[in-house]
């Protein structure tokens, strides 16, 4: 049988309602991760906007503002999207402007284009859906053309229109080029695909970053739902609580934060109470060493 998020959050409920302890949401501020290319500090936790995408009179529109209003209040900042991603960049953009938090907001976004102009073209793009004269952060999405988009980025983050550069990728096909793009150029941040049940990346991408001191975005902190199918209905084992984690997605986005990389995860988020759990992974405190082995050693026997 497949769990999927909602469902595991209600039998919190049921088990709340059972007159069962139910502790509230973490408080307290945000754990903070240092960019080592300058020192900036952000928020250990992010936004992914992937299916932030559809009509502007859709009724998900306002499921998507009130999440974002939600994520910015208790204290989020980075924000990732793509124009590979529908609309996605349009919708965000209407977002922010009606918020009026675009300023308030750490941004990324991608290029995805093979030749030189049409990836100027695609960048200017973004600057004209999501607005401002500059972005946090420009990636190459997936290493599409990132020889000759690279090129540009480099040049534009001279000028100031960037203040980080780097590249991505979700797929461990990608990995031995990746790692090659990384020694070669010099990048202030990767994105790439890791979680408590994929853990590839830690092999030789997240530990080659810790070594030329760039900074690791994590898409697909859960797996893309496999491992929230792979704890099902089961209650937090005890040593979630040495952790303040109040829940499996906690549990999840801890473990990637954790690594030694002092990765983000930018988890896909598009439902208010979803941006509220998440968040309330940034605070408190983090599995060490051995905590991490003992909750690998949890959930290796559950995806098997």
């Amino acid at each position: 049988m497949n769990f999927t998020r909602r469902q595991i959050i209600k039998a919190g409920a049921v088990i709340a309602a059972a007159g069962l302890p139910r502790p509230l949401l973490a408080q307290g501020p945000l754990n903070m991760t240092t960019i080592p290319s300058s020192g900036q500090q952000i928020p250990g936790i992010g936004i992914g906007c992937r299916n932030y995408r559809g009509q502007a009179d859709a009724p998900e529109m306002s499921v998507f503002r009130e999440t974002f209003a939600t994520f910015h209040r208790l204290g989020g900042k980075v924000v990732d999207t793509s124009p590979n991603y529908g609309n996605s960049e349009t919708v965000i953009g209407g977002i922010m402007a009606d918020l009026g938090i675009r300023d308030e907001l750490w941004l990324a976004t991608k290029v995805d284009r093979e030749a030189r102009e049409s990836g100027i073209a695609r960048m200017e793009r973004s600057f004209e859906l999501l607005g401002g004269d500059s972005f946090e952060l420009m990636q190459v999405h997936n290493l599409r053309g990132v020889e000759i988009q690279l090129q540009t980025m480099q040049e534009w983050k001279q000028q100031g229109r960037f203040r980080y550069i780097g590249v991505t990728t979700s797929s461990d096909r990608q990995y031995e080029r990746f790692a090659e793009v990384m020694l070669r150029h010099e990048l202030d941040f990767i994105q790439l695909d890791y979680s408590l049940g994929n853990r590839n990346a830690a092999q030789k991408l997240m530990p080659l970053a810790q070594d030329k001191g760039i900074a690791v975005l994590v898409n697909l902190p859960f797996g893309r739902g496999r491992l929230f199918n792979a704890v099902g209905g089961r209650p937090l084992p005890d040593w979630a609580a040495d952790i303040d984690a109040k829940s499996w997605a906690q549990v999840f986005l801890k473990y990637v934060m954790s690594h030694p990389s002092a990765a983000i995860p930018i988890p896909g988020t598009t439902k208010p109470h979803h941006a509220e759990d998440n968040i309330a992974a940034a605070r408190g405190r983090l599995p060490d060493a051995r905590l991490r082995q003992e909750m690998e050693n949890f959930i290796d026997p559950l995806l098997a």
